[in-house]
């Protein structure tokens, strides 16, 4: 048969074809619409593409095909190429029984569960290449489902020769100081596709992940999958191509279980966000995970530095967006011990930026009123930070240093930081009478308790009905006795140093107050001391 080149396409401004036109119309349905049943003899015609799936090389392929009676080898190789190539220029019906690729190519993809895992990573990663045409043929679909039951279902390691464990120091961790050999076997079956699927690109791990997602995949094996691509793409690359793996990588963790994703981990990559101005909605999908998990956070994880150009040392923001993350769920929601622990943490941290002479007040303020009362039983760390940042912000107003001391609850103060409270000058002298009132309020209790306990000891039935409820047990009657009167004289004991520490802090309060007032105002009087 005859060839003629009377046929111009022009393929993504990539390179120029010059073909016979009945022969690629015969088999191509976008063309054929185009010529119609024309019969004539117009020459240099020219079709432009600017959307072809593929490229030049794949409309090569394509054109082999037509030029080769419509045969050709479909393969994992080419088998993408093909499908995408056969779709757009509709090589669907048979023309006076000419070959049907796309029935060609579809029937091979269904045979897809039968291919090898090394032929499917072929396939996918030809699909990745031709995107975002495959995601309309629902090739790339089908590759992704095959591929994930292949992952679900295998027990073995890596089918594909290359294939590596991940060399990622977390994976390592946990597969090589395992306890026993069946524990290494159960994490190298679990994470054996790790290395293999470091090829794919951030869009197409995103469409992978949120398959598992589905599958209910074990969630630590995908956030440890997903930290180990974070870690392998940003090792190399441009500022613009990491900071698009971190955007990603942060969306599919935050789709998962939190607490299944490594608190660890998620400030490693909260490290290598901060130098890259990642969007504000992955910061704080990045944020709230951080913040859910924060009782598991350390002092070193919080002392951020600043952002470049601030003056103040650490990044205060970011660690009050940590805690309201932390109590967005309320405080019903947050058991005591996290609290405890929280606040632990953060009274820690206070101290440590409370020397910032750039800390601004409200600031300090902030980060000891974030927290709310219940999570703290002493407030002695709190007193320890306000002093410290009371005596490097000198200029502060009595209004301010009030402002500031607000955030003490002086009931949790012990009688020795109250002692040291009455006698700081730094402070208002407001907030020293409340804290010689609360040790007064204390004291009254504890006396009562006292005359409420000895009165009961010295009645003639009291040691006896303390032992079995009313029942008479003299034999344990004289050993009850011993150790009630004991814990008395304890007590007694207290109240006596508890009065002798009120009496001081009553006579400095007296000689702090007439330091402090006007010679025209009157002195306002000291709570009395209770008898």
């Amino acid at each position: 048969m005859a060839v003629c080149c009377d046929l111009e396409v022009d393929v993504n401004g990539e390179e120029t074809f010059m073909v016979d036109k009945k022969v690629i119309a015969s088999y191509c349905g976008r063309l054929s619409k185009l010529f119609g049943k024309s019969t004539g003899s117009a020459r240099n015609l020219k079709v432009i593409f600017n959307d072809f799936p593929g490229g030049a090389e794949n409309f090569e392929l394509l054109s082999r095909f037509c030029y080769n009676n419509g045969r050709i080898d479909v393969t994992p190789s080419n088998i993408s190429f093909l499908h995408s190539g056969s779709l757009f220029m509709e090589m669907n019906s048979s023309v006076s029984g000419t070959p049907n690729l796309l029935e060609e190519t579809e029937k091979s993809l269904k045979g897809m569960s039968f291919w090898a895992w090394s032929e499917l990573l072929i396939t996918i990663k030809q699909c990745q290449d031709l995107l975002p045409f495959p995601s309309s043929s629902g090739s790339l679909e089908k590759c992704v489902d095959s591929l994930i039951g292949r992952m679900a279902t295998s027990s073995e390691p890596s089918p594909c020769p290359s294939t590596s464990s991940p060399d990622s120091s977390g994976v390592r961790f946990s597969c090589d100081t395992g306890s026993t050999e069946s524990l290494k076997n159960s994490c190298s079956r679990a994470t054996w596709w790790f290395e293999d699927l470091l090829v794919l690109s951030t869009n197409l791990v995103e469409m992978v992940i949120k398959s598992m997602v589905l599958r209910k995949f074990d969630h630590s094996i995908i956030s440890r999958f997903i930290f180990y691509y974070q870690k392998s793409k940003c090792y190399t690359g441009t500022p613009d191509e990491k900071r698009n793996v971190v955007e990603t990588v942060i969306d599919m963790l935050y789709i998962l279980d939190w607490n299944s994703v490594s608190f660890k981990s998620l400030f490693g990559i909260l490290r290598v966000s901060l130098n890259l101005n990642i969007r504000k909605c992955s910061r704080t999908k990045l944020e709230s995970m951080i913040g859910s998990q924060m009782d598991q956070a350390t002092l070193d994880n919080m002392l951020i530095p600043s952002p470049y150009g601030m003056n103040y040392l650490y990044n205060v923001n970011l660690v009050l967006r940590f805690l309201k993350a932390f109590l967005h769920g309320g405080i019903s929601q947050t058991s005591p011990t996290q609290l405890r622990k929280v606040a632990s943490l953060m009274d820690l941290y206070i101290a440590e930026v409370a020397p910032d002479p750039c800390l601004k007040a409200s600031k300090f303020l902030a980060l000891t009123m974030a927290l709310p009362d219940s999570a703290r039983d002493s407030y002695d760390r709190i007193y320890r930070a306000t002093d410290m940042y009371l005596q490097v912000h000198t200029g502060l107003s009595e209004e301010e240093k009030m402002k500031i001391c607000c955030a003490m609850n002086y009931e949790k103060l012990s009688s020795e930081a109250c002692t040291h409270l009455s006698q700081n000058r730094k402070f208002p002298s407001k907030s020293a009478v409340q804290a010689l009132m609360s040790q007064q309020i204390k004291l009254k209790s504890l006396v009562k308790a006292t005359n409420k306990t000895k009165s009961y000891i010295d009645s003639p039935s009291g040691v006896i009905e303390i032992g079995r409820k009313g029942k008479k047990n003299e034999s344990d009657s004289p050993t009850n006795n011993e150790k009630l009167r004991a814990h008395l004289q304890g007590m007694q004991w207290r109240v006596t140093e508890l009065e002798k520490i009120c009496l001081k802090m009553q006579t400095q309060m007296t000689k702090i107050m007439k330091s402090r007032v006007s010679g025209h105002s009157t002195p306002r009087s000291l709570p009395k001391l209770c008898s």
